[in-house]
This record gives structure tokens, C-alpha cells and sequence, in this order.
């Protein structure tokens, strides 16, 4: 099965770089997954050091893969900039802080204007 969803020669070089980037990134996430469950599962000391070592190399990736995307691709910056490196409910983050009741880190303003909903 093929990861692309549009004729592939439609599409051009930046495209395609973020279509690996993107790929890159699920395949990092799974192995980190993967690796924290053999962390939590694994008995023998010394085989759950060398586990959880590789796990946290598999972070390091993803993490790098997000710089990349940051970099790369519009939306990512933005939307990293709202809702990473702060102590802010996660979810009322897109809230925004700003007095002009816009989205915090951009002027999107997002909500849908009708409250909490919880």
C-alpha cells in the first residue's frame, strides 16, 4: 500500500520530503511505543536499561523529525509554539491567553466562540 493518496507525479520535491518526514515520524512513534512496553514488561535490569536507552534514541529521532517539520512545513510552528514547553491546560491552550481573543501563538482566533464545554 502506497502512502501517497494523490498521483505521485503530481506532486512536487518539498511535497515528497514531507510525506517522509511525516512517515519517518509514525515510524518513530510506533518504535518508541513499542520499546516502553518492553521497558515495562521487561524483568532482567540490565536488558531494561539497554531497552529504555533505546527507546529514549527512538524520542531523539522524533523529536528531530519535528524540528524538520517545524522547519518545513506551514502550520508547525505555530502550532508547537501554542501548546509546547508550557505548564497551561493543553487543551484550553488554543483558548489563548491575548486579551483579543485570538489563539495564543497566531492570529487565527480558532475557537468556536461558545465557551468551555466541559
Amino acid at each position: 500500500m502506497s502512502q501517497y493518496h494523490e498521483p505521485v507525479e503530481l506532486l512536487g520535491e518539498k511535497t515528497l520530503a514531507i510525506t517522509r518526514a511525516l512517515m519517518s515520524l509514525k515510524e518513530e512513534i510506533e518504535a518508541v511505543d513499542w520499546y516502553n512496553q518492553r521497558v515495562a514488561a521487561c524483568k532482567e535490569a540490565e536488558l531494561k536499561s539497554v531497552l529504555a536507552h533505546n527507546r529514549n534514541e527512538e524520542i531523539e529521532h522524533a523529536c528531530m523529525i519535528l524540528e524538520w517539520l517545524r522547519r518545513n512545513m506551514d502550520g508547525w510552528d505555530e502550532e508547537l509554539r501554542t501548546y509546547l514547553f508550557s505548564d497551561a491546560d493543553i487543551v484550553e491552550a488554543e483558548e489563548g491567553s491575548g486579551n483579543d481573543g485570538k489563539a495564543k501563538g497566531g492570529a487565527s482566533g480558532r475557537g468556536l466562540g461558545i465557551g468551555k464545554l466541559g
